[in-house]
């Protein structure tokens, strides 16, 4: 079994460290690491999901993982990677934030007492960055740090060369906050380590050198890759917006689509990245998109894989069901909700449960919905083998259709050739 370091630099995880002294100590365990994460909504999204399984492999590495909310610097916004000012959202917004973060983060972390010294803590920095004065607070910590050496940094930069931006005094301050966390977390926590994406680089350090002028002591700093699709853009964002961890905005339908649809070109990063997998599985699966692409086998695990992190084995399974629904007779499977999910996109008819009290044939329902412009031709079609009930074929046209072919009690699935469906519900 590989040490942690190695797993990490497997998987194309370690994009920047501190010193390089930081692999033995990573290998070693017994250390407290922190990752920041920004409650600008009540749930994370996928952007966040590299972070929060690289906490998780440095807990089951024997170290103690912090998961910082971020709910005093969520006030004032990271400029990092933003090409203007974010929002400001008012505290009531930003505790309802933190509280939907808290239950996402349970699903990647231990917060038992029976994992001893590794037990995850999920941290706010509002509780000790609200009750700072602003004069001591310049005082002790803004004199250790330079204007030309804050604007050096690559967030702030980037965004000075906008003039039509700019960057607030407010955003300004926001790495100097950030590296009072650090200080903060190493005084009360004994916590020497923090981690983040490529972006944060330049506030990582920032908090790396307060402790080292402060406290005359030593901190480290590691940050990931940004993630990102083939062409460029930012991971996790599709035509119909961000894909959430909470199942209420992102379906784990929805969620399992997303993965599956993952381009051969990058699957072998996201297998390493965002699962659990074994070294030896994640070659294998890279071979078999160069030697059987068709097969798509690698998507199908890496859906498998993520959605079950983050959503569970029944949901999971729910999921893969459904993306095989379409065509399966295992459509009568289906939870109401993830029904309706998959023929979202399909025509729908809204009948009354009474219409099924004449009986009507498999050809009725065809013209009725449209599938056939008239019985002749539905008769037809459905005795060539053209017509489905429920993703099971139909040769009788002249088949009765009643309550017990009824889907979660009150819906029909008509099928016309392979492509051409319709959903029909019944209301009492």
């Amino acid at each position: 079994m590989p040490s942690l370091f190695a797993d990490l630099q497997f998987r194309g995880l370690v994009h920047q460290m501190s010193d390089p002294s930081l692999a033995a100590k990573l290998d070693g365990g017994g250390l407290v690491a922190y990752i920041g994460f920004d409650p600008t909504s009540d749930s994370l999204h996928v952007g966040s999901l590299l972070q929060l399984c690289l906490l998780k492999r440095l807990q089951e590495g024997g170290h103690q993982p912090i998961a910082l909310a971020g709910g005093g610097t969520g006030m004032i916004g990271d400029p990092s990677g933003k090409s203007q000012e974010r929002p400001l959202l008012e505290p009531e917004e930003l505790d309802a934030n933190v509280a939907g973060i808290r239950a996402q983060l349970s699903r990647f972390l231990d917060f038992s007492p029976n994992s001893s010294t590794t037990r995850a803590l999920l941290l706010d920095n509002r509780v000790w960055l609200e009750p700072l004065g602003l004069i001591s607070f310049l005082r002790d910590i803004g004199k250790h740090f330079t204007v030309n050496q804050m604007i050096s940094k690559e967030s702030v930069r980037a965004r000075l060369e906008r003039p039509e931006t700019g960057v607030s005094f407010t955003e300004f301050s926001y790495m100097l906050l950030q590296a009072y966390d650090f200080l903060y977390l190493f005084d009360h926590y004994n916590c020497r380590l923090q981690l983040g994406a490529s972006d944060q680089w330049g506030n990582i350090t920032m908090g790396i050198d307060l402790i080292r002028r402060v406290r005359e002591a030593t901190a480290w700093g590691l940050t990931t890759p940004l993630v990102v699709k083939p062409d460029g853009s930012k991971f996790g964002k599709t035509e119909s917006g961000v894909v959430w961890l909470d199942p209420s905005k992102t379906s784990p339908y929805q969620f399992y689509q997303f993965f599956l649809r993952t381009e051969d070109s990058v699957v072998g990063t996201y297998l390493r990245y965002f699962t659990f997998l074994d070294h030896e599985e994640i070659l294998a699966l890279e071979e078999s998109v160069k030697s059987h692409p068709e097969r798509r086998e690698a998507q199908r695990v890496l859906a498998r894989e993520v959605c079950t992190l983050v959503h569970g084995d029944s949901a999971t399974h729910q999921a893969e069901m459904a993306s095989q629904a379409l065509f399966s007779t295992e459509v009568d499977q289906l939870e109401e909700e993830t029904l309706l999910e998959v023929f979202k996109e399909a025509p729908s008819t809204t009948l009354p449960k009474s219409f099924l009290d004449g009986s009507p044939s498999m050809s009725d329902a065809f013209v009725l919905t449209g599938l056939a412009p008239s019985k002749k031709m539905a008769r037809t079609v459905i005795s060539q083998g053209g017509g489905y009930l429920n993703n099971r074929r139909v040769t009788d046209s002249s088949r009765p259709l009643g309550p017990g072919d009824l889907l979660c009690g009150r819906y029909m699935i008509l099928r016309k050739g392979r492509k051409e469906h319709h959903l029909i519900r019944f209301e009492s």
